[in-house]
């Protein structure tokens, strides 16, 4: 019998506009995806290996599917086809990627009413919101508080490592489902991940998983998501300051988790939940929160729970029901990761510029001089904030 099952490439019709996985991947949304190969990225999903690659018009996507799940050979043994009659990989997909939403559309209406965006978007065309699982996003952005995406990234791994379901191999690389709150609520978790490097984030994700796992409904993180379509209108009409009852709901609720704060709980909403006015405030939006939107001065003048909630509140105003979308573009365009977009190259003549050794590199006739903006890491300055605060009491500022 065979023990591992490959599919044939296929593929979406689907331009780099509607979607970048080079960008959507690595921007601070899932921590998963591995690139094994210069052009291919791979993720376990849902107890299948997935792998994507992509060209100007088209996705490509193959599924690996083991023959039995305690089995995890390497790809070169034991495979054999998998038919697109036993594979449903293409609805995962285009429910995973989020592919419905006309991206393009999106793009131009934020980039009518926001020259800020208009200016930077640009360069960063493609980037989606992910339907994730919302289980696996909590755990995720649990392990945000005071990190970055290498890190983040390593922890998600090593929980899938040892209490993920192995599906199989490739080059040598194992995959891992990511694990379930059942599986992650078992005595000595706390310890195992604060020997794994978890930090104080192993507290929060043992008594998180027990609460889930143990105290709460079944399907009860389900019942928080939005199962509303993208509607026609891309504007805020209908659209109250602080986002729908539905996800102010789900918003209070995941703030009774521990290691939740206002953050990690609009990460949830919008990328686990699908509630699209939710705007994560971390310090790289704060940040351009700044820069860009003149905040930081008068009774904003530092991130609290009062300028937490008005900054949210601006964005939902400026760009609609969609805001969580707008403002993921805006972040990306902040991380380190991305400054090679944004560097800055000035050609000028050689007589126009005093040359000081090593200040510059010569090229021909010709110098060139290249400025980059290289943003801090990202930070979860919230965590710590509770549902004690109810937005009432917005005059009550506390520093975080």
């Amino acid at each position: 019998m065979a023990n591992i099952r490959i599919s044939e490439w296929r593929r979406l019709p689907i331009s780099l506009a509607e979607l970048c996985i080079d960008t959507t991947l690595r921007c601070g949304q899932s921590f998963r995806w591995k690139k094994l190969k210069t052009d291919e990225w791979t993720c376990a999903l849902h107890g299948r290996i997935i792998s994507l690659k992509q060209d100007s018009i088209h996705l490509h996507y193959r599924s690996i599917l083991p023959a039995s799940r305690s089995l995890g050979m390497p790809l070169s043994a034991n495979i054999s086809p998998l038919g697109e009659d036993e594979d449903d990989a293409e609805s995962l997909l285009r429910h995973y990627l989020n592919l419905g939403p006309n991206l393009v559309a999106l793009y131009e209406h934020w980039s009518s009413v926001d020259s800020n965006f208009k200016k930077r978007a640009p360069k960063f065309t493609g980037v989606r919101i992910l339907k994730q699982d919302a289980w696996e996003t909590l755990i995720g952005f649990i392990c945000s508080s005071n990190n970055n995406i290498v890190r983040i990234s390593q922890m998600v791994n090593n929980l899938c490592l040892h209490y993920g379901s192995l599906i199989g191999h490739i080059d040598g690389e194992p995959f891992h489902d990511f694990p379930t709150a059942e599986a992650l609520a078992v005595p000595g978790l706390e310890s195992h991940l604060r020997e794994l490097g978890f930090g104080y984030r192993a507290a929060y994700i043992a008594k998180t998983a027990r609460i889930v796992a143990k105290e709460r409904p079944v399907a009860w993180l389900q019942s928080l998501c939005n199962h509303e379509q993208l509607e026609d209108s891309l504007g805020q009409e209908g659209l109250p300051a602080a986002g729908r009852e539905g996800y102010r709901k789900a918003h209070e609720e995941l703030l009774h988790l521990q290691g939740v704060g206002p953050k990690v709980a609009d990460c949830v909403c919008l990328m686990g939940l699908g509630w699209g006015e939710s705007v994560p405030i971390d310090t790289h939006v704060w940040q351009f929160a700044q820069r860009d939107y003149k905040f930081g001065k008068g009774k904003h003048k530092s991130l609290t729970k009062s300028t937490y909630d008005a900054v949210g509140d601006h964005f939902r105003e400026l760009w609609g029901r969609e805001a969580g979308w707008a403002h993921s573009v805006l972040f990306t365009a902040d991380l380190k990761a991305f400054s090679e977009r944004l560097a800055v190259k000035d050609k000028l003549k050689i007589e126009d510029i005093k040359l000081e050794e090593g200040s510059a590199l010569t090229i021909g006739s010709k110098i060139v001089v290249k400025r980059e903006y290289k943003p801090d890491v990202i930070e979860d300055e919230l965590n710590d904030i509770k549902a004690a605060n109810p937005r009432s009491q917005r005059a009550k500022r506390r520093k975080i």
